[in-house]
């Protein structure tokens, strides 16, 4: 006995369609991308017994674009409640339509002991590169002495690099800072690396004034693998993890996570230079330069500040 079957396959697409924020204050989108409409893989079967089935694609409507204003206004008012000078850049180095966003990223802060990032993430070049022995001597100099977490320093004194780069990032000792500069060929040198790298308005350690842009672009290339790759990452993250100066952007984020920063103060200055690799999205690099509070109000600042983009990154996946 013939049987007539009638199948009937219902497919509802659902455009998921994320709104845009309004549009206000500065905001640089670093890599967008846009979501291409996809074709449905359900099929719709006529229900008639003689025709055959029709395959009918529905298109997916693409997401809009993700906009940072509403979070650099929030910035905004944080630092302005403050009464701090602030400069903020934020790149998003995973996840979906990652961002670039700032708050007076180009701003000139003074570098306090975030020079001496620079200066490490050069020497974890030479050594990746197998151009520097990490465990050579380097030998003091009166000229290399300020005041500092070490006084041990004497005319004669040799340290490893090694040692000398543990002194610098985690205690962020200024004589080991000093000689570490030195090492490399001195500030001129520096600079001209900084610069090949990116940095477009840094004078570091002469002079010692950055951006938080160019500190963001000095992490973004490290964090990228252009300054030695995975060698020189497992020779300089260490270094910047556990540090004695936890209460700026580690603060702000959940405990556990995963912050290879360098700070640095002098007077009211607070500065924070940080590779989240643990973000809630994926890593991002976060820089929070203030001018204006210094000591505890400083580091709460800047462990506010932290908290909102550590925030803002936990939205992107809910």
């Amino acid at each position: 006995m013939d049987r007539r079957v009638t199948v009937l396959f219902m497919v509802v697409v659902v455009a998921l369609v994320t709104s845009p924020l309004p549009v206000a204050a500065r905001a640089n989108r670093q890599a967008i991308t846009s979501a291409a409409s996809t074709a449905s893989g359900a099929a719709s079967v006529s229900t008639s017994a003689a025709a055959p089935s029709e395959i009918s694609p529905t298109a997916v409507a693409a997401p809009a674009p993700r906009d940072s204003a509403a979070l650099v206004a929030a910035m905004q008012q944080l630092a302005a409640g403050s009464g701090a000078t602030v400069g903020v850049t934020v790149v998003e180095l995973g996840g979906l339509d990652p961002l670039t966003w700032s708050l007076d990223e180009s701003s000139v802060f003074t570098a306090a002991s975030t020079y001496k990032l620079a200066a490490l993430m050069m020497e974890a070049l030479n050594i990746a590169s197998g151009t520097t022995d990490p465990n050579g001597l380097v030998c003091y100099q009166e000229s290399d002495y300020e005041a500092g977490w070490f006084d041990d320093y004497a005319p004669g004194v040799c340290f490893t690099r090694n040692e000398l780069a543990a002194r610098a990032a985690k205690q962020s000792d200024n004589t080991a800072g000093h000689m570490l500069v030195r090492d490399l060929g001195g500030a001129a040198v520096l600079n001209a690396w900084t610069a090949s790298m990116g940095t477009k308005n840094s004078a570091f350690f002469v002079g010692n004034t950055t951006t938080a842009a160019d500190l963001a672009a000095l992490w973004v290339a490290e964090a990228n693998g252009d300054l030695g790759g995975a060698a020189a990452q497992a020779w300089l993250y260490p270094l910047l993890t556990g540090t004695t100066t936890e209460s700026g952007i580690p603060a702000g984020v959940p405990a556990g996570s995963m912050v290879i920063h360098k700070t640095g103060t002098v007077d009211a200055v607070e500065n924070d230079a940080a590779l989240v690799e643990s973000g809630p999205d994926g890593p991002y690099v976060l820089i929070v330069m203030t001018d204006g509070l210094g000591d505890a109000a400083g580091w709460a600042l800047i462990a506010s500040a932290s908290a909102a983009v550590w925030q803002a990154e936990a939205s992107r996946v809910q």
